[in-house]
Order: C-alpha cells, then structure tokens, then sequence
C-alpha cells in the first residue's frame, strides 16, 4: 500500500520501545481456514511475507489452518466462553458468522482501533463495497481478505449448441426449459438461504431483516413482509419452478461439472475449482446473478472472509499483526489470491498487475464477479443474524416446501414469517 514504507519506520520504532532489538524475531499467529490449492497459495504468500517484510523487520508469522470457517469460529467461541483469550492469534480469517462474537470478545483489536494507533494502516486502495462487507454497528472490525460475490456459471457449450442466450431474470430461465426437455439435463438447481435470498431482496429494492440487515444493530424481524418484496420473490420463485427449468435442489458443483446442470449459482471462488474440475468437457461461462424479475436491480452483494486482529496486551505483537494485515491486503497479494482461486482482488491496485491482466485475458469471464461488486448498489447489505445457522436452514427448508408440497406463496410468506421472526426474537430474548 501507498503508505507502507511509513508503516515500517513506525513498526521499527515501537519494536526498539518495546524492548526488541534488530536480532530478534517477533512471532505472531495466524489462524486461517484455506485448504488444497488455496491453501497452498496462502502458505507461499506467508513464507514470501516471512522471507521478505517479515524479515526486514523482525517478524514470522505462523500460519495454522483451522480448518472451515466454521470450525474456526467455533474454536475462537471455545476459547472465548472458557477465559482463554491468551491462545487466541494474533490474526484471523473469519467470515461473516463470526462478526458478532468477535466484537463482543472484548479482546477485538478493530481496524478503527489500528487506525488510531498508526495513521499509517491504510484502507484507501480497499474496495468500498468489499471494505464495507466487514463493518459491524458502525465499527470496522476487520480487512478483506478472501473477497467474493454470488455469481451464475452456465455449461457455455451447452448453450451455444440451443442458440440460446445467457439469462439475465428468473423468467429467462423458464423460457429455456422447452430447449432441455428431451435432454438429460437439469437448466437450473438451487435452495435458497440467507445470502442469497438477501441478495434477492436488495434487487427488489428491500432489506431481508431490520437494522440494515443486521449491521447496524441486532436484527429483530423480518423487513421484507410488509414491502411486498418477500411475496414477489416466492410469486417468482414458484413460477420458476412451474415452468419445469427449476430443480428444488441445492445447487451441486459435483453435477454441474459432469455437465447435469446447464446453471447453477455459488461463490465466485469456486471458478478455478470448477474449471479444473470441467477440464476439456465443456467450455464454463460466468454471468451476473440472475435478477429475480425484469424490475429488479442487478447486483449480489459481497460476501468471503476478512482478516481481524486481536489484542492481549502486547503493543509490539499488535504492530506486527498491522504490518501482515498490510502486505496479505496489498495489491500484489490480493492478485496471487485472485489467480489462484477466482477471489475478487479487494485491492483496486490489483488490476494492474500482470499476472492478474494475464488471467482476465486468458478467461475474460472472470471479469465478471469484479464488475458485478462495483456496481452493486451500497444499499444492498450483507445479512448478518444471531441466529445465523438455524436462519440459514429455515429459509431453505420453508422455500423447498412450497414446492414440494404446493403450497401458495402466501401461506409459504406467512409460514416463513412466523419461523424466522420467532427465531430472532429468541435469539434476542437468550442475548439481551
């Protein structure tokens, strides 16, 4: 970052108060939760670190894999329920099931508490939209790290084979069923859950839940009854289905590489999954995610995991966990995590970097989850839920329901109101 030679002095000064000299080595942990290729690039990127900045200034970081996200948080929720906030990391990766707990620990070493400590710690080159993923009742808790956006892949082969367009609306993609009905094909699977149907929501001009989606306070009800907006979706959702292009499925990766399913919607980091999974099969398109009508806004908002940092009481542990958050953030590292995984660069620097431009002109496609981001309007939130688990599951389980069992979609509204509202008013009633 533009800044980061000012960083070093400052880092160089606080270590020599502290009590370090140049021949002493400052060892931080970082806890993380990337696996098989990515997880081969964050070792590189931390043994680059270690080897370079690091060494320049006396620092080494331990990287330690935690396995999934969720593991991860649970094992920081163990150590926070326990009184053991001293085997905690110095640094983290969490993603947005986290968020709550971390800023209630009471040893969160926020991204505005880093900034009052040293100016120097700058977010300028941060995507806005990325950045803001990572806020929490108006406090900056951590930097993205591992950036991505809900985005639609399509078998590109297929559909060029039905001389058929890539759809943009729900009501696109029902046209497509005639084109498959004698092939062996699914055109598209997929379960609605917490991300994306607020993803869905945003495009209807309305919140999933109160408080900004949660990220302005806790979420206490449902904010898309009385707007219409939740109705609108299962009207659409329902006569998706009808049209004989929707299987009331999750969307499997596994099925849409060996070419089962013409569409499917997940992270933009499963791009060079699938692709090496697709191999020479068929050739893989991205699009933006589907609208959920021609009234609808574009957009999916961002989603992945950030980088925090925690306090216990060690200033020179806390610069040094600056100066990595710094350089895993940079633009040169955020473009090695792009290349090697399909994460956006969260680095707006990264655009120019050449093995970055090498990959875009390679497979233009991948341009397409960065173009989504930028221009997916502020006022579409990230949820964030108390309940985040039991939420996630009783928005799958009510929408595969109407389905299956044919109910109207405003029995499904009524239903879905009653369970998630009761689920977040206990929630809030357990966590006052």
């Amino acid at each position: 970052m533009k800044k980061l030679t000012a960083l070093f002095f400052s880092l160089v000064l606080l270590l020599s108060v502290s009590g370090c000299t140049a021949e002493e080595t400052q060892t931080i942990t970082f806890w993380h939760s990337m696996s098989e290729n990515a997880g081969v690039m964050l070792d590189e990127l931390v043994n680059t670190f270690n080897e370079t900045v690091g060494k320049e200034n006396g620092i080494r970081v331990d990287a330690i894999y935690q396995g999934s996200y969720t593991d991860a948080t649970t094992k920081m929720n163990n150590m926070l329920s326990s009184s053991q906030e001293n085997l905690l990391p110095d640094v983290m990766q969490l993603d947005a099931t986290g968020k709550v707990n971390y800023l209630s620990s009471g040893v969160a070493y926020t991204v505005d508490q880093a900034l009052e400590d040293d100016p120097a710690f700058d977010l300028s080159q941060l995507l806005p939209a990325a950045l803001g993923n990572w806020q929490l009742n108006g406090v900056q808790l951590g930097v993205p790290f591992a950036t991505s956006t809900t985005v639609m892949y399509y078998n590109k082969t297929l559909l060029q084979e039905k001389g058929a367009q890539v759809p943009e609306t729900f009501q696109d993609i029902a046209a497509l069923a005639p084109l498959f009905e004698n092939d062996d094909v699914s055109v598209y699977t997929d379960l609605p859950n917490s991300p994306s149907l607020s993803n869905w929501m945003g495009q209807l001009g309305s919140l999933l839940v109160d408080h900004e989606n949660g990220n302005s306070g806790n979420a206490t009800a449902l904010a898309c009854v009385e707007n219409g907006a939740l109705l609108t979706f299962l009207q659409e959702w329902k006569s998706l289905y009808q049209s004989g292009a929707l299987e009331n499925a999750e969307g499997s990766q596994e099925r849409f590489a060996a070419g089962q399913i013409v569409f499917i919607c997940a992270s933009s980091s499963k791009a060079a999954g699938l692709k090496n999974a697709i191999g020479d099969t068929f050739e893989m398109g991205i699009a933006q995610f589907p609208r959920v009508n021609e009234d609808a806004m574009k957009g999916s908002t961002a989603s992945g995991s950030c980088l925090v940092m925690f306090d216990k009481g060690d200033d020179a542990k806390k610069a040094a966990a600056r100066l990595f958050v710094s350089y895993m953030t940079g633009a040169q590292a955020q473009a090695r995590v792009a290349v090697a995984t399909g994460y956006i660069p969260a680095n707006a620097a990264s655009a120019e970097d050449a093995a970055y431009q090498a990959l875009l002109q390679e497979y233009p496609d991948y341009s397409v989850s960065l173009t989504q981001l930028t221009e997916t309007p502020g006022s579409m939130r990230s949820v964030t839920v108390g309940p985040a688990k039991d939420f996630y599951y009783a928005i799958q389980n009510n929408v595969s329901d109407m389905l299956t069992y044919d109910l109207s979609p405003e029995e499904t509204l009524s239903l879905m109101a009653d369970e998630l509202n009761g689920l977040l008013y206990q929630y809030n009633l357990a966590n006052p």
